[in-house]
């Protein structure tokens, strides 16, 4: 039951890092002046605030629900030679955590830089980066991994 409550919510979140993601990446790209550059600036902490969400909700999935790593852990070599298990265990997990790494050093290195036009190029490479780095982890329908668009 709380697996199926926390995947649900894990599903949904998702929607909406995506959705800050390409916001902000949009954003980044198109501020000129000081005033998008603050937009721009905003949907970059939405997006990294959206995204720590969804990395503790989806570790606790990892570490303490799902069903998939849990048979993983148990044989970590077998694992890895069954690609629907590698997926949960490592592709997908390791994916998100280094898009969560990246919006965060990018935060850091939009914060570091003296020129507008340097912290603008710095969040869209990073927002940008990471939210390719979301789509490409995630489980989308027709895939071997694929699961539903949205839960319910």
């Amino acid at each position: 039951m709380y697996y199926t409550i926390f995947l649900t919510v894990h599903s949904w979140v998702r929607w909406i890092a995506l959705g800050l993601g390409v916001a902000s990446t949009f954003a980044a790209l198109g501020a000129g002046d000081e005033a998008s550059s603050s937009r721009a600036d905003r949907w970059g902490l939405f997006l990294m605030m959206a995204l720590d969400i969804q990395m503790l909700l989806g570790l606790f999935l990892y570490l303490a629900l799902s069903p998939f790593t849990a048979t993983a852990l148990q044989d970590f070599g077998a694992a890895m030679r069954t690609p629907s298990l590698r997926f949960w265990a490592v592709d997908h997990a390791a994916t998100m955590f280094v898009a969560v790494i990246v919006v965060h050093v990018g935060r850091v290195l939009v914060r570091k830089a003296t020129t507008a036009e340097s912290r603008r190029w710095r969040l869209a490479a990073s927002v940008g980066f990471a939210t390719f780095l979301m789509l490409l982890g995630t489980p989308w329908p027709g895939l071997l991994n694929g699961r539903p668009l949205f839960r319910f």
